[in-house]
């Protein structure tokens, strides 16, 4: 490509523009590679979970007759699944790229599918309704404008979050419904897959407090030094309180 075309006339003026070129690269990589992973697993401590089914005295063609208590969710190993991990104290001036997928939590069989959903400060969540029956998304926020909304079967509706917050849904008309949707202040969030384990990419390194959220456990916190020696590994415990 001749450089003249972009209004550089000759090479003494172009080498400022080649250097400055050359600095914001070398800047972006070195940022980069400041960036590190924190790898980790959630894993339950304490007895046995009982768990207790919930009969199912309306609608029972598409919902069953009974539901199993998706609160806790374990593996064969205790791995808890559906428990949000987030970083606190993040500086403010950290490079915040959003890399969370998009927020959509389905009514299927009568439960909300997936339980708990992340969206980023000012984004959306989609409610969908798979079921071939009524059914309404209902919250009551306190930093979000709460919403109750009755919701047919196929139609989609969809609500806006502008600030941080975590806000249960429920379903009024199938009590046992519930679902959870998590308004992350920075991108350093994420939820613990079917064995418990999470990732969080792109990490600063630095000292933190990691948080972990699971809606019947409660909070937890631990301290996590992130360096330049690879991936940071976290294994934290939670239990009944």
């Amino acid at each position: 490509m001749n450089i003249r075309a972009f209004g550089f006339c000759h090479a003494g003026q172009a080498k400022p523009f080649f250097f400055v070129v050359f600095v914001a690269a070398w800047c972006f990589i070195s940022d980069l590679s400041r960036a590190e992973t924190i790898k980790g697993n959630i894993r339950y401590v304490g007895a046995p979970i009982e768990k207790k089914k919930t009969p199912v005295t309306i609608d029972q063609y598409i919902c069953g007759k009974e539901k199993e208590p998706e609160d806790l969710l374990l593996s064969s190993n205790n791995g808890i699944r559906n428990a949000v991990v987030s970083l606190q104290n993040v500086p403010s001036g950290t490079k915040r790229d959003w890399n969370f997928p998009a927020a959509k939590m389905d009514q299927k069989q009568c439960s909300f599918i997936p339980r708990v959903v992340i969206v980023p400060v000012g984004g959306t969540v989609e409610f969908l309704n798979s079921d071939r029956l009524l059914h309404n998304v209902r919250s009551a926020g306190k930093e979000n404008p709460p919403f109750n909304r009755a919701q047919p079967h196929a139609r989609s509706i969809s609500f806006a979050f502008k600030e941080p917050e975590l806000l249960r849904v429920d379903c009024d008309l199938h009590s046992w419904m519930r679902g959870w949707v998590v308004v992350a202040e920075h991108p350093f969030y994420a939820l613990t897959n079917e064995q418990g384990e999470f990732t969080l990419e792109n990490v600063p390194r630095g000292k933190y407090t990691l948080q972990v959220w699971q809606e019947s456990l409660g909070n937890v916190t631990q301290e996590v030094v992130v360096g330049d020696k690879g991936a940071t590994t976290v294994s934290v415990a939670m239990g009944k309180k």
